[in-house]
């Protein structure tokens, strides 16, 4: 098969595209025949050196992918040859074929195309696992998700509007902004020209929001922190600025707030099926309804996955990046 190969560390031109061998499928696994893949931050960080794939998976990278099911291991039985599925990677996505753990499959959302399905199980895990999951985010209360116009951030708009929440976000141009508004985010916030505690609090009665789902890291820690409500929720799920930085702990004991971070690739392949099948159960639904929809930046072929790489990290995109194979 053809696959793209990070063929040392370093800028997008190191990605090229090989024919490598087949992935081997295991007791437990199905082979995918690959219709797209989706790109995201980590797989920026992976073609650098600086995020490699857990022991035991793919070195290729792509977390995501949706395509057909070519073959299944013995043990797996709900999966059959023919099914056009969706899936969560610990890597691989970027090729034409992958090896996946049964419990990682979903089906194609009604509604949905098979290549634009490619773009929801990461975001679709990524954030009921840690803003439902975890951080118990629910019905009335306030949320506000940093870099709103991203992958993360379009789907975390709409599931959390699906959801009775009040939206907030924040964004660097007007255009993301506008963007953020029609998916039904109700306070749009430009980083670049307001202070974004600032405005929380102002929107809140001085309260602060419950959960904040962050990728910033450092720089924003503290004022994150600043914009909690009492018994407030941080969740960290990057660290674009930076992992080091000092804080003060006092407002975290004075107000019960609560900090968390998590990431999807390194957990079991156990828990990863649990987060599946809870998003199945509970977001399959509301993009079945059209409530909740793919936002798709651009295509590209899987032979251009160095400028895809490029537009991702120029972060003039809004939405998901799709390699078509």
């Amino acid at each position: 098969m053809k696959a793209v190969v990070i063929t040392t560390p370093g800028g997008p031109d190191v990605l090229q595209l090989q024919q490598v061998e087949d992935p081997e499928i295991g007791d437990d696994e199905v082979i995918v025949r690959v219709e797209a893949t989706a790109l995201n931050r980590a797989d920026t960080l992976q073609r650098k050196g600086m995020y490699p794939p857990p022991k035991g998976s793919s070195d290729f990278p792509g977390l995501e992918c949706s395509g057909t099911v070519e073959s299944i291991g013995k043990n797996v039985s709900r999966w059959k040859i023919g099914d056009q599925v969706c899936a969560l990677l610990a890597g691989g996505g970027y090729a034409e074929k992958v090896a996946v753990p049964a419990g990682q499959l979903l089906p194609i959302p009604s509604g949905v195309s098979l290549k634009d399905a490619a773009s929801l199980p990461e975001v679709a895990c990524t954030v009921w696992s840690t803003v439902f999951m975890m951080s118990r985010l629910c019905a009335g209360e306030t949320f506000l998700v940093h870099g709103g116009s991203s992958g993360i951030g379009t789907f975390a708009i709409q599931i959390a509007k699906y959801y009775g929440i009040r939206v907030f976000v924040t964004a660097g141009s007007d255009e993301k902004l506008a963007f953020c508004k029609d998916l039904g985010a109700d306070v749009c916030i430009n980083y670049k020209s307001e202070d974004f505690v600032a405005r929380v609090k102002e929107e809140t009665g001085g309260k602060g929001v419950d959960v904040i789902l962050d990728c910033v890291g450092a720089s924003y820690f503290q004022r994150n922190l600043d914009s909690l409500n009492l018994n407030g929720r941080l969740f960290l799920i990057g660290f674009q600025s930076g992992v080091v930085t000092q804080v003060n702990l006092q407002g975290i004991l004075a107000r019960r707030l609560t900090v968390q971070a998590a990431g999807l690739r390194t957990r079991t392949i156990e828990n990863k099926a649990e987060i599946v099948s809870e998003v199945e159960k509970k977001v399959w639904p509301a993009i079945e309804a059209g409530k909740v929809k793919p936002v798709v930046h651009k295509y590209f072929p899987l032979s251009e996955a160095a400028e895809a790489h490029r537009l991702m990290e120029s972060s003039q995109h809004i939405g998901k990046i799709l390699l078509v194979v």
